[in-house]
C-alpha cells in the first residue's frame, strides 16, 4: 500500500502485513522488489504481523529494511477517537504543507473556505501569504475561528477518508462545531453559517483575552473579579481565565506576584467569560437547521456526556458556547472511563494532545495520543505517521491512489 507522489524526497508511506513473521518478510521483501522494478507495491492482504514507514523515493528501500515489526492485538485494535482543538492551537503557517501537498485536505479546506465567498478569499490569502493587503492577524477572532474550523475539518476528512470510522469526538470550545460536522450532526454549510455568525458576533466584543494558569478552580477562585472568570477547565492544574483586556492584566498581575505560572493564550477575545454575553443573542439566528443523525457519537466538551439530539438541534446551546466555561478535562475523562482508545489531535500543534498525556488512561499506556500536525516534521510526513500508527494497531486502512475530495457525512 503506498501513498503516491512524483516528487523524489516527497513522504510516502508503505504498508504490508503478514499472517506470521516469515509471511510478514515475504510481504516485505515484495514491496522491496516493486520498490526496485519502479513499479507500484502491492496492495498488502491484512494479517495480525505489520510493518509501515513513512519515507521518501530517495530512502524508500533503507527504510523500509530498517523499520520495525508490529504485532496487533489480538482482541482487535484500540478505537478511534478525535480531539478537536479550538482557539489558542492556531500558528501562523499552520497546515500550509499539508495544503500544498495533500489534495483530500485541500478539497476539504476549500469547501469552507468557499462557503464564505470574497471573505473566506481574504481568508485563504491572509493563511498562505498570497494577499496584497496588510491582512488580519491569525490570532483576530476573524482569522483565527475560520481558519481553526476549516484546518481541524481538512484533517478530520483525511482521517476519515483512510476508512476510519471514530468511535467517539470530542471538540475543545469552537472544535466542537467540527467534531459535529465530521459526525454528520452539522452539513459543512450549516457549521459554516454557525462558525461565521458566531465570528461576526465576537468580533463586536470589546478586547480581551485568555490566561492559562498552573492552578486549580478552587485555588483561582479568589482571583476572579469582573468579568473575569473560569473559561476553561483543560486538567485538574490546567486551567484557563478569561476577560476583559484590564480586569484580565490587573487578575494576571495577583497570580504573578503570588508566585503563580500564567502566560497568556493567542486570543484578542474574551472568550467564555460574561463578557460574551451580548455577542449570545447576536450569534444564535445562525443556526435554524434541524441537526442530522450522527455517524458517530459526539462527546460536549461542555457537558461531558454526548451530545443529544435536543443539544444539536438548539440553537440556544450552539451560541451559548461563546460564553460558556469549557469542561474539557472532565470530559477526556469521561471519553477514556469508557475504555482505551488512540486519541488522535486533528488539529495544528499538540495543545490536546498535551492536555491527554494528563490523563491516567494515556500515563499508564493503555490509552495513546497522536497527533496529526505537531509542527515538528513536515506537515505530510506527520499525517501518515498518524496513518502508519493507525495501520499497525490493525486498523484496515483505504490508501492508495485516492480521489481528490471524499464523501460528506450527509
Amino acid at each position: 500500500m503506498t501513498v503516491t507522489d512524483t516528487a523524489h524526497h516527497t513522504a510516502r508511506l508503505l504498508c504490508w502485513a503478514g499472517s506470521d513473521p516469515a509471511d510478514e518478510r515475504a510481504a516485505r521483501a515484495r514491496v522491496a522488489g516493486a520498490l526496485r522494478a519502479g513499479a507500484p507495491p502491492p496492495p498488502p492482504v491484512p494479517g495480525p504481523v505489520r510493518g509501515a514507514v513513512v519515507t521518501t523515493a530517495a530512502r524508500a528501500l533503507d527504510d523500509l529494511a530498517a523499520a520495525p515489526v508490529r504485532r496487533a492485538p489480538a482482541g482487535g485494535p484500540r478505537p478511534v477517537a478525535l480531539l478537536l482543538p479550538g482557539q489558542g492551537s492556531q500558528h501562523q503557517g499552520m497546515a500550509t504543507g499539508l495544503y500544498r501537498d495533500e489534495p483530500v485536505f485541500r478539497a476539504a479546506v476549500d469547501d469552507v473556505l468557499e462557503r464564505w465567498g470574497a471573505e473566506g478569499e481574504a481568508i485563504r490569502a491572509d493563511w498562505l501569504g498570497t494577499g496584497t493587503g496588510p491582512g488580519i492577524p491569525i490570532d483576530d477572532v476573524r482569522r483565527a475561528q475560520p481558519l481553526l474550523f476549516a484546518v481541524d475539518h481538512g484533517l478530520g476528512r483525511l482521517l476519515l477518508g483512510w476508512g476510519v470510522t471514530p468511535a467517539e469526538a470530542l471538540g475543545h470550545s469552537a472544535g466542537e462545531v467540527v467534531a459535529a460536522t465530521l459526525a454528520g450532526v452539522l452539513t459543512v454549510a450549516e457549521a459554516a453559517a454557525l462558525v461565521h455568525g458566531r465570528v461576526r458576533a465576537a468580533a463586536r466584543v470589546p478586547a480581551g483575552g485568555m490566561l492559562a494558569v498552573a492552578a486549580s478552580t478552587r485555588t483561582l477562585r479568589p482571583y476572579l473579579s469582573g468579568q473575569v472568570a473560569v473559561a476553561a477547565v483543560n486538567a485538574p492544574r490546567r486551567t484557563l481565565l478569561a476577560g476583559p483586556r484590564a480586569e484580565l492584566a490587573a487578575v494576571t498581575a495577583r497570580l504573578t506576584a503570588d508566585g503563580l505560572t500564567a502566560r497568556p493564550v493567542p486570543a484578542t477575545t474574551p472568550f467564555h467569560s460574561p463578557a460574551m454575553e451580548p455577542a449570545v443573542a447576536a450569534a444564535e439566528p445562525a443556526f435554524r437547521t434541524p441537526p442530522g443523525p450522527p455517524r458517530f457519537p459526539v462527546r460536549s466538551g461542555y457537558t461531558g456526556r454526548l451530545l443529544t439530539a435536543g443539544e444539536a438541534g438548539s440553537p440556544r446551546f450552539w451560541a451559548r458556547q461563546i460564553a460558556d466555561t469549557v469542561h474539557f478535562g472532565p470530559a477526556l475523562t469521561a471519553m477514556l472511563d469508557g475504555g482505551d482508545r488512540l486519541l488522535v489531535e486533528c488539529g495544528p500543534g499538540r495543545t490536546l494532545s498535551a492536555l491527554a498525556h494528563q490523563q491516567p488512561a494515556v500515563r499508564t499506556g493503555g490509552s495513546t495520543v497522536l497527533s496529526m500536525l505537531p509542527g515538528d516534521r513536515p506537515d505530510r510526513a506527520a499525517a501518515l505517521d498518524v496513518a502508519a500508527a493507525l495501520w499497525c494497531e490493525g486498523h484496515d486502512l483505504l490508501l492508495g491512489d485516492r480521489p481528490a475530495t471524499t464523501p460528506s457525512p450527509r
